[in-house]
């Protein structure tokens, strides 16, 4: 295991590298986190929950440090924030929510109660109390955060076609859900989607939670027609990664409320935001919007080349750089090795760069592969990242 003395040796004697400039490359943990146990790592992943999600800029540390030195009442906090957000993202309304899992729980919740308080008391038992019962979605759509959905008692209606939808819609249809990051796994578009919704005059919500940047998908889809928006707020817009954002039409985000903090007897009662997060996330969008995007992507671009150009020098490797277009959209470094001039399986590769100092996580790109992006990396850490990969490589050379 390298220590930080030995990495920044090595660092400065690679000239295709370079030299550690920056102090905030690797900063040691402070002694409560020392103190223990807990591994920090160098994040070339992404934005994982697992990962602890994104880290927030000083900005919004400072925003939950000036909320946390006053006592505020929880709902105006969230009347007077949601009305910014809303005033943002071109919604009607806006509430911070614990997560997106938690906004298209209390999104739904909202559809099938309104406001009446004892349809709210009553979740998630819809039995004889005049809910519906009935959520659609197209097949391809399917993934395990569709739990949200089904903790409000609803059931679940897959479908594939436009006739299988215009079929499928009922008297129990309470909601019709699309998921954004999959919406090239189906057969219906976000439009039509949309358009078939209003005709039968059912609400529709749509899943963006990994889906900025671009930034423009945080009004998109409430200008396209979506009653309801549910993202997250600690992945590319860090803030705090326990926030998330329930926007949309005023009834429906009214209505949503009356299932959250600080209301007891409620569905949604454990999903507490408090007064910190809510400012934090408010704080966190505000830096969001006002970011030069374009430069941001420089940057990442630039990052990725200079891992990709350190890769490159091993033979037996081939690098490809993709850019998913739906979710997660930032470059990604997808480094494969031929296992017959490299000898290392991807589980030893992940082994040998978290168990290095500074630890550094990388995503799975398959076997014999790994995955990179850079956009939660630190300014210069790259230089750590891209060292240690082109160390890993070079040893196991056959």
């Amino acid at each position: 295991m390298l220590n930080r003395r030995e990495l920044i040796k090595r660092l400065t004697a690679l000239p295709f590298l370079g030299g550690i400039t920056s102090p905030e490359i690797y900063r040691p943990p402070s002694s409560l986190i020392n103190g223990l146990g807990i591994r920090t790592f160098i994040n070339a992943a992404g934005t994982y929950t697992a990962m602890s999600g994104s880290l927030m800029p000083e900005e919004v540390v400072e925003a939950i440090r000036t909320a946390s030195a006053e006592f505020m009442m929880l709902d105006e906090v969230q009347t007077k924030v949601g009305e910014r957000i809303a005033a943002i993202t071109h919604a009607e309304a806006a509430t911070v929510t614990a997560g997106c899992f938690s906004a298209l729980t209390l999104g739904l919740a909202g559809v099938l109660t309104g406001t009446d308080p004892e349809k709210v008391k009553a979740l998630p038992h819809l039995e004889g109390t005049g809910m519906k019962s009935e959520v659609i979605l197209q097949k391809g759509h399917t993934n395990g955060y569709t739990q949200a959905l089904t903790n409000t008692g609803c059931r679940l209606v897959y479908i594939e076609t436009r006739e299988e939808l215009e079929k499928a819609i009922g008297p129990q249809t309470a909601l019709m859900w699309f998921l954004h990051i999959q919406s090239d796994k189906g057969q219906i578009g976000h439009e039509e989607w949309v358009s078939i919704a209003r005709k039968h005059q059912i609400p529709t919500m749509i899943d963006i939670a990994a889906d900025v940047p671009p930034v423009e998908n945080l009004w998109k889809f409430n200008d396209m027609g979506f009653d309801l928006v549910c993202i997250s707020g600690g992945k590319a817009m860090r803030g705090p990664q326990s926030a998330g954002i329930l926007m949309g039409k005023k009834r429906y985000i009214e209505a949503a409320r009356l299932s959250a903090p600080p209301r007891g007897s409620t569905i949604g009662r454990g999903m507490k935001v408090n007064k910190e997060e809510i400012i934090g996330m408010l704080a966190a969008l505000e830096r969001f919007v006002r970011l030069d995007h374009q430069k941001e992507w420089e940057t990442w671009e630039k990052r990725v080349a200079h891992i990709e150009s350190a890769a490159q020098k091993v033979s037996g490797v081939i690098t490809t750089v993709t850019r998913p277009p739906l979710g997660n959209h930032t470059p990604t470094l997808k480094i494969t090795w031929n296992p017959e001039k490299i000898r290392l399986s991807a589980e030893a590769f992940h082994e040998k760069l978290r168990s290095g100092n500074p630890s550094i996580e990388v995503a799975s790109g398959g076997e014999n592969a790994i995955s990179v992006t850079t956009w939660m990396l630190k300014p210069g850490q790259e230089k750590v990242v891209a060292t240690r990969i082109y160390e890993i490589l070079s040893e196991a050379k056959a």
